[in-house]
């Protein structure tokens, strides 16, 4: 058997991988919509400066509530957006993510996880007890560039002889800062304590998301299997559907029963 022939063996099998993966997903995803309990909402509020009475003002303005949205849709969302992404590559996107892959690189993969893994922070961020609206879309947006740093990561390093990491540095500063938010809030430096089962979700999804940059590193690296790029290409896509598996039925466990 050609090279040729053992690779394209490769990639039908990773499209019957994306195929699985997004059935699991999707299946997910309507499930929670069906069983979640829809009177438990996710409020996000809000404040603005009131200087009528003089600059500076006395006292912190008092938050008042922006908007509200049901938390199950906002936990079936990030599995929904998965399964579109992996039924995608798997069918009419094919052609362009085999073309990708042959270059080191999965596009899809990078824009997908910008938006879908900042809806699960913006979840754990409200568990947490972080509801001021304007805090929650920086931190979706320094989650997101996070992820956009790997897309940069993937595409620099398609024509260089020797690796270069500053996309993966700056990605990974991107990345700790909601994470040293969330932690503030999870161990309450303001005061007060977060319910007992999102202790579980920030410990595992905290793994998670470290473990996501590993991979990369041991891509970079060649280390073991990791020399091959596809080897690396399956190991996201599991961790991506075991991390959103474990934080949406943590979040029903807790909340949505």
């Amino acid at each position: 058997m050609s090279s040729s022939e053992s690779d394209d063996i490769k990639y039908q099998k990773l499209r019957r991988f994306n195929l699985i993966m997004g059935f699991f997903h999707f299946i997910q995803a309507a499930i929670m919509l069906v069983i979640a309990n829809y009177d438990v909402k996710m409020f996000f509020t809000t404040s603005f400066l009131d200087a009528t009475g003089g600059f500076p003002p006395v006292g912190a303005s008092t938050p008042v509530e922006f908007f509200s949205v049901p938390l199950g849709p906002m936990v079936a969302i990030f599995l929904l957006m998965s399964a579109i992404a992996h039924l995608f590559l798997a069918t009419v996107g094919y052609k362009w993510y085999v073309e990708n892959l042959k270059m080191n690189i999965n596009k899809a993969r990078w824009i997908e996880y910008a938006v879908s893994s900042s809806f699960m922070l913006v979840v754990i961020a409200w568990l947490c007890g972080m509801f001021d609206f304007v805090s929650v879309m920086l931190l979706f947006s320094l989650n997101a560039c996070m992820n956009l740093f790997g897309y940069m990561m993937e595409l620099h390093n398609q024509n260089t002889q020797k690796t270069d990491w500053t996309a993966f540095i700056f990605g990974c500063f991107a990345g700790l800062i909601p994470w040293v938010a969330l932690f503030m809030y999870f161990l309450g430096v303001t005061g007060g304590s977060p319910p007992g089962f999102v202790y579980g979700i920030m410990i595992s999804i905290a793994f998670f998301f470290n473990i996501f940059a590993v991979n990369m590193v041991l891509q970079y690296k060649k280390v073991g299997k990791w020399k091959d790029y596809l080897y690396g290409e399956r190991f996201y896509i599991i961790l991506s559907l075991v991390a959103k598996t474990a934080l949406a039925w943590q979040v029903f466990a807790g909340t949505l029963v």
